[in-house]
């Protein structure tokens, strides 16, 4: 491990904050954890969405392990962040194959026997199929604006956010983030979402395979995609299931409202519902 250090707000418990490399078939994944003083409890796994990575977090890994007195880890997929780049175009399994590789290098690594896993867009839909194929271990699910299948509305997010980067400082932006892989982060967004090939992909399989308690959250104003997608997931889930639609949020709860999302969080991991 490298990268270690602390953070600590006034009058708040340090969190250790500790960088690792997870090793896989395909190449190194970044990752980065935090750690509360005392780390009881089982940890929370963040997947980030399409353009993100731990970087794009921002405050928020720390502050849910601060709340939660939870390690939180979260990691860079192949060709994004600090990862090293992806060998080539996403395949049309991605979604699900996060499951099977990116995820199990780092539970296997990291020796994770039990965990909780809170994804963010795509991200969630990535959660979705690690808690399935990850049943042994995920004691909880959150979901936060995952898409559960390919909605028109989701495709002509997509299609206008193409067309907002071809401004070339939208580019750069992601360049900040993601250095020479930038383009390709784009590009597995825009392509794969929009192609004909990914039309018919969705979650309804996966879900009946997911038996933790699951939280779903949905910005009610989200650009990305509407109220049927966490409707979808608590309707198919084999486990009892939570929903809450935000009024006034959009696509990224967890930045436009920490607190809200923060409590609502802690709330669902003290009393699961089904319990």
């Amino acid at each position: 491990m490298q990268g270690q250090g602390s953070t600590q707000a006034e009058g708040a418990a340090p969190i250790e904050a500790r960088d690792v490399w997870i090793e896989t078939g395909q190449g190194r994944l970044y990752a980065r954890q935090w750690l509360p003083a005392r780390d009881v409890l089982p940890p929370v796994v963040l997947l980030h969405d399409s353009l993100g990575c731990v970087a794009l977090w921002r405050g928020f890994p720390e502050a849910l392990a601060r709340t939660l007195g939870r390690r939180v880890i979260a990691y860079d997929r192949l060709g994004f962040g600090r990862s090293d780049p992806h060998p080539g175009p996403l395949d049309p399994a991605f979604v699900t194959l996060e499951a099977e590789q990116g995820f199990a290098a780092l539970r296997a690594q990291l020796e994770l026997e039990s965990f909780v896993l809170m994804g963010h867009s795509v991200g969630g839909g990535m959660a979705v199929a690690c808690a399935a194929r990850h049943a042994d271990g995920c004691r909880a699910l959150i979901t936060e604006s995952a898409q559960a299948f390919v909605e028109d509305y989701t495709r002509d997010g997509v299609a206008q956010a193409r067309i907002a980067f071809r401004d070339p400082a939208q580019l750069d932006r992601l360049r900040r983030y993601h250095g020479d892989k930038a383009r390709w982060v784009l590009q597995a967004w825009t392509e794969t979402w929009t192609a004909d090939a990914f039309a018919d992909w969705s979650l309804r399989a996966t879900l009946p395979g997911v038996t933790c308690p699951v939280l779903a959250l949905h910005g009610a104003q989200d650009e990305y995609g509407t109220a049927r997608h966490p409707e979808t997931i608590c309707a198919l889930a084999g486990g009892p299931c939570r929903m809450e639609l935000l009024p006034g949020l959009r696509h990224v709860p967890h930045r436009e409202d920490e607190a809200r999302v923060l409590a609502l969080v802690a709330q669902f991991l003290d009393a699961p519902p089904g319990r």
